[in-house]
């Protein structure tokens, strides 16, 4: 019923920019909190930023001044502005969603992911 697609990554040198994006599609009747996920090898999955309904954000340590959440509820979409870019921020990056479907109930959906390669 609802799909997230990410997109976005790429491989770019340490200091480069990225920004990644995630779309939602399907019966949406509304979305609340909406995050991006970061799985690197070998590592356990961890939240990177969270955007709520209201706009209020939150990060985790180590991307506070370099990362920028932000939304655009008119096109069900989240973005990830990531600058200053080093090679422990690769990852593969998920986008993750609390999504109302129209005539079902609330629900967290999960985008398949996106390559973040940080290398000189």
């Amino acid at each position: 019923q609802v799909q997230l697609v990410e997109s976005g990554g790429g491989l770019v040198q340490p200091g480069g920019s990225l920004r990644l994006s995630c779309a939602a599609s399907g019966s949406i009747f509304s979305m609340y909190d909406m995050r991006w996920y970061r799985q690197a090898p070998g590592k356990q999955r961890e939240l990177v930023a969270a955007i709520a309904s209201s706009s209020t954000t939150t990060y985790v340590n180590s991307v506070k001044g370099r990362f920028t959440i932000s939304r655009d509820n008119a096109k069900n979409t989240v973005y990830l502005q990531m600058n200053s870019l080093k090679p422990e921020d690769t990852a593969v990056y998920y986008c993750n969603a609390d999504i109302r479907v129209t005539y079902g109930n609330l629900q967290t959906y999960w985008g398949q992911g996106t390559q973040v390669t940080v290398s000189s």
